[in-house]
């Protein structure tokens, strides 16, 4: 792999570490600031919200400038709005701030998304993939645990500096790394209309709104990870960050094994890997009182989620080959969509504590569904116009 994309993985694992920190840091947060709690819980969702807006946003301003000078720009942003946002006392700023640091993540990981893919031969478009959202699947099994024990020594204001510093070998690592004009450059001249009809195109929309709810099944049950294990599992609240710990590792291992596989075998992957990832939201409600079960099942999961999410939006990729600006950006929208829709939806069934776990085997159970109804509606098609029919 070329080592610009390990540059860009280092970017994506700042970034990653900046989305999910909030959750150790904000008693810390409002009781500094003077806010309460509610109040200082908006900046979670504020930043949830930029990243659904600003991917398609992002990815078309600034379109007439290289790839590199945009994701140098979007960088410069992000390390800014880290930097203000740990000087800053009022909690207006720092929303402000957050939401500043998601359009810019949000432009960056949609340019990154289709650089990764533009630097690597055409059947390893997967494995690129692999290795630029292993940096995600790092910030949760460090990034994010790491951040919250620098918060508890040294103040959230510290966690804020070290994202900030995180930035720099990345925009060293971009700027010498990434050539001056990529094979994305040259794609980025087919217009904004043509590459709008190729994300309508039925596959296209089908791998979207499959990763958007396969993204949304993993997010609400992870949120709400901690009343499970502090409630029904019976153990103390030391073991949620292990519980969270354990569900990364997962996803780095599903992360790491899609990319090696995602190119060659798509469909076996969604077709093997799709139906024990709703038998083990499954069985994480039914055994969620056995501690030693509901460990190893977040482990098995977090691999499950991630690999099948990241072989969706290789298809989204492949699929959508000829729209190269709008394709990073409408995945990193549809994946957001489901980190912002799965947590909400998952609030509405709480009790009990195992019913987010229910509802993303359902929403889980209607992505097979569909992918199901598509393959069949597809094979009609096929037969339909095939010679002699």
């Amino acid at each position: 792999m070329p080592l610009p994309l390990f540059f860009l993985a280092l970017a994506v694992f700042a970034m990653g570490t900046s989305e999910f920190m909030l959750a150790g840091l904000l008693p810390d947060l409002a009781r500094d600031l003077g806010v309460g709690l509610g109040a200082a819980g908006a900046l979670t969702p504020a930043f949830a919200a930029g990243m659904v807006v600003g991917a398609p946003l992002a990815a078309v301003l600034g379109r007439r400038r290289s790839v590199r000078a945009r994701l140098l720009g979007f960088l410069l942003v992000f390390l800014a709005a880290h930097v203000v946002g740990a000087l800053t006392d009022s909690l207006p700023v720092l929303l402000a701030t957050r939401c500043a640091a998601a359009l810019s993540c949000a432009g960056f990981l949609a340019l990154a998304l289709t650089t990764a893919t533009a630097l690597v031969p055409s059947d390893r478009k997967g494995r690129a993939l692999s290795v630029l959202l292993a940096g995600t699947t790092v910030a949760t099994v460090a990034g994010v645990p790491g951040g919250a024990l620098l918060g508890a020594l040294a103040g959230w204001r510290a966690v804020f500096w070290a994202v900030a510093v995180l930035c720099l070998p990345a925009l060293a690592g971009v700027l010498y790394g990434v050539p001056a004009r990529t094979p994305a450059d040259v794609r980025e001249r087919t217009p904004l209309r043509a590459e709008s009809a190729v994300l309508r195109a039925p596959r296209a929309v089908a791998a979207l709104g499959l990763a958007a709810l396969v993204n949304a099944a993993t997010f609400g049950s992870l949120t709400y990870l901690a009343p499970v294990v502090t409630g029904p599992a019976g153990l103390t609240a030391a073991w949620v960050p292990a519980a969270l710990a354990l569900f990364g590792a997962g996803s780095f291992a599903g992360v790491t094994l899609a990319g090696r596989l995602a190119d060659r075998h798509p469909g076996r992957i969604l077709a093997v890997g799709g139906p024990l990832l709703l038998t083990g939201w499954l069985a994480l409600a039914a055994l969620a009182d056995r501690p030693a079960v509901l460990l190893g099942l977040l482990l098995v999961q977090g691999a499950l989620s991630f690999g099948i999410g990241t072989t969706l939006i290789s298809r989204v990729l492949y699929e959508a080959a000829g729209a190269p600006v709008l394709a990073g950006a409408c995945a990193t929208a549809a994946l957001n969509v489901g980190a912002v829709a799965g947590p909400s939806l998952a609030a509405l069934v709480l009790s009990p504590p195992t019913g987010p776990f229910l509802l993303s085997a359902g929403l889980v159970a209607a992505a097979l569904g569909t992918a199901l109804a598509l393959r069949a509606a597809a094979r009609t098609r096929a037969a339909a116009t095939a010679p002699g029919s």
